[in-house]
């Protein structure tokens, strides 16, 4: 009986396979048993070649060299990691082994890493699929135990290459046109431009905002609040202050008569289960988490602790094989302070309605819940115990009885005018009391009415109106961006479509990228320095807001990105041809390309110093992830430089976080309110409070990048600790 090749995405991974599987020989870059060999990438070993693969003109940047329009688009094998294909190529050559299993990330970029390196190894041998959703031992175990023949997911495939060589066509072309006809390291893409695009915009309309005074209308009432409002549209605000004043002098002692009171009982019901991006939004939103932090610490509790399942979804509910296992989950969250909710609705009967459970709305991954591995909670770090906090309330939540309250309106008629008060009686907090103590960060309106505690009010009953105040209001422009709203306008992007149809096709696709490139959309806006943080907020850089008007039109478009994102769906369900998608690529690359070439639009670089590179050309200094950096603009040369960083380290006299700025010896500590601390003085300080090992390690954490490019030389490292 020959032997079943197995091949996993990453080492870590075929770890766990291989314990399973009982391949306990370890061989260089493989692991072996009796029945099965368990191999490995690192992430891509096989990726699209490079334009000067397909004609050696294209080693200068040239606009008169563009569209590159190859015919048909090659593979080569990456460099770096070359190594490991060979040892899987060698792997599946062997004479004993008859079959493939392939066992990489079970979604689309999962489907291409393993399917390209079986295609440029020439393997031919049968290949079956295994489709699992979360790393414990019993799900590997029941995966093997039901593998999918490898044709099913040919159409998924199809859409990956599809996906990758669009961003090749559109990205390469347009980057190197916009590149050569500007002098300028300028990049743009068919998902990275819409949204920059979005940001922009936000940003001009902030900017364009003009603000408008209002006042409100408030009195007290038997000991409430009670807030005017006009008869005809319900609105609080008032435009006109003399208008406004008139009513208050009009109202103020008189007398006002209750006439209707309105009791109704009201139930809300529990939020819906996790996907990837709303994960992603509470975590920012909470913790101040990006969106690629974020997935890097769900991969972790996914792959090495195997305490949640598969994290890149799209998806918000379970399908109906997972109800069963929800007891085991429960009995595996009850430790610590989940342990007295998850015993409560352990006792009960566990109640799944169409809400949590529903096959019609899980394509390929059901929504994020945890496993049925037991949690030691004393083993993770923060961060991921604030992830799986999150993680497992939400759970929690979505198993819990409905929030139950009686709402009281009550309205009140003074000398013509009306005015409103809301009051609420808590019935029963259901899900809500998992969430006690936590606030709700959502802003309210300064004009919308509170909830407040009321007495008990009938029909008809009177009392004086006093006082009355005026309370003054400007509205406010639209808020800028955080990444917990923009994941939400790259998910919902129908709102920036004119057309009505498309909009609402928009609206039900899957928007601007998919959950599991979204966050390296945005991570690539930062690196590329197109947008800045500034605390929470996103602004635009003046090179973005310059990007977005040098861009044809139609590449800043949400409605062209969402149509193609759309036809990758269509195509992964055979519903759609995957040869008319590229051509239809090959022909807008050239229309683009022709658009960048012909326009009479400049770039500007406002951002110059008197600092010169080592190539001769003047530094540009730029807003970097971890503070101020001087970048060369030639692309050849690349040349990046830290000159200050934002740290952890407090200010001794107003509590702010201070910057780093100088080299080696020359560090020093410096804070907006003019305190500054040399490096040395620093530790003396603080070897007073805690030891000499905490301050080394926390400065440890304060070195600034030492490449800035780390995905590749991650890679690298792992594969040397793993051989």
């Amino acid at each position: 009986m020959g032997k079943i090749l197995v091949l996993a995405e990453k080492p870590s991974v075929a770890r766990d396979l291989a314990k399973v599987l009982n391949c306990t020989q370890k061989g260089a870059g493989f692991l072996a048993g009796s029945r099965y060999i368990v191999t490995w990438a690192l992430g891509h070993l096989v990726t699209l070649a490079d334009p000067e693969v397909y004609d050696n003109r294209y080693k200068q940047w040239r606009l008169e060299d563009l569209p590159m329009l190859p015919k048909k688009l090659k593979l080569v094998v990456i460099k770096q990691t070359s190594k490991q294909f060979g040892i899987v190529k060698n792997l599946m050559h062997r004479q004993d082994v008859d079959e493939l299993v392939i066992a990489t990330d079970a979604g689309r970029e999962g489907e291409l890493v393993a399917r390209w390196i079986i295609q440029k190894a020439g393997f031919k041998k049968p290949i079956k699929r295994l489709w699992i959703s979360s790393q414990t031992d019993k799900s590997i175990r029941q995966g093997f135990e039901n593998l999918k023949p490898g044709s099913h997911y040919e159409n998924l495939y199809h859409s990956a290459i599809c996906r990758s060589e669009a961003d090749w066509l559109v990205g390469l072309n347009v980057t190197r046109a916009l590149t050569c006809k500007y002098n300028a390291q300028l990049s743009a893409g068919r998902v990275q431009t819409p949204t920059l695009a979005m940001i922009v915009q936000r940003e001009k309309e902030i900017l364009n905002f003009k603000p408008k005074d209002y006042w409100s209308i408030q009195a007290a009432f038997h000991g409430f609040t009670v807030q005017r409002r006009n008869k005809i549209n319900g609105q609080t605000r008032i435009f006109d202050k003399q208008i406004a004043e008139s009513i208050v002098s009009r109202v103020s002692g008189q007398t006002g008569e209750v006439i209707d009171v309105q009791r109704e009982a009201k139930r809300e019901l529990p939020p819906l289960a996790y996907d990837l991006t709303e994960l992603q939004r509470d975590a920012n939103r909470r913790y101040g988490y990006s969106a690629k932090q974020t997935l890097n610490i769900m991969q972790r509790l996914y792959e090495s602790h195997k305490l949640v399942t598969y994290p890149r979804t799209d998806s918000r509910y379970i399908t109906d094989d997972i109800v069963p296992t929800l007891p085991e989950r429960l009995k595996s969250i009850s430790v610590g302070p989940y342990t007295k909710m998850s015993q409560h609705i352990l006792r009960n009967k566990i109640t799944v309605t169409k809400r949590f459970a529903d096959n019609s709305k899980v394509s390929d991954h059901h929504a994020i819940i945890p496993t049925e591995q037991y949690v030691n909670l004393s083993s993770l770090n923060q961060e991921e115990r604030n992830v799986y906090d999150l993680i497992v309330k939400r759970f929690l939540a979505v198993l819990s009885p409905a929030f139950e309250y009686e709402q009281t309106t009550v309205k009140i008629s003074s000398m013509g005018e009306v005015f409103t008060a809301r009051g609420k009686i808590i019935k029963s907090m259901g899900w809500k009391e998992i969430y006690a103590g936590i606030s709700d960060s959502a802003d309210e309106d300064d004009s919308e009415e509170r909830d407040q505690s009321l007495p008990d009010v009938k029909r008809g009953m009177k009392g004086k109106m006093d006082p009355v105040r005026l309370v003054a209001g400007k509205t406010k422009p639209p808020a800028r961006y955080t990444e917990a709203t923009l994941l939400s306008a790259m998910e919902h992007p129908g709102k920036f479509v004119e057309d009505k149809e498309f909009r609402e096709a928009l609206e039900s696709s899957s928007g601007l990228g998919t959950p599991a490139t979204r966050a390296d959309i945005i991570e690539k806006l930062f690196n590329t320095f197109y947008i800045e943080r500034k605390g929470k907020e996103i602004h635009p850089t003046s090179k973005g807001t310059q990007l977005v008007n040098l861009v044809p039109e139609d590449l800043k478009s949400p409605e062209m990105t969402g149509r193609w994102e759309q036809q990758l769906t269509y195509i992964s369900k055979g519903k759609a041809n995957a040869e008319a998608f590229v051509n239809e690529m090959r022909s807008y690359a050239a229309k683009l390309v022709q658009n960048v070439v012909t326009s009479n639009k400049t770039f500007n670089h406002d951002n110059v110093t008197r600092e010169k590179c080592q190539c001769g050309k003047y530094l540009l200094e730029v807003n970097g992830k971890r503070g101020k950096m001087l970048v060369c603009p030639d692309r050849e040369c690349g040349f990046r430089k830290m000159i200050s960083q934002t740290s952890n380290a407090r200010c001794p006299e107003c509590h702010k976080k201070m910057e780093i700025r100088g080299e080696g010896d020359n560090k020093s500590f410096y804070c907006v309110c003019g305190y500054r601390e040399k490096m040395d003085n620093f530790r003396k300080r603080k070897s007073t409070q805690v030891n000499k090992k905490e301050v080394n390690q926390f400065l440890r954490q304060q070195e600034p990048d030492k490449n800035i490019n780390t995905a590749l030389s991650d890679a690298l490292a792992q594969w040397k600790k793993d051989n």
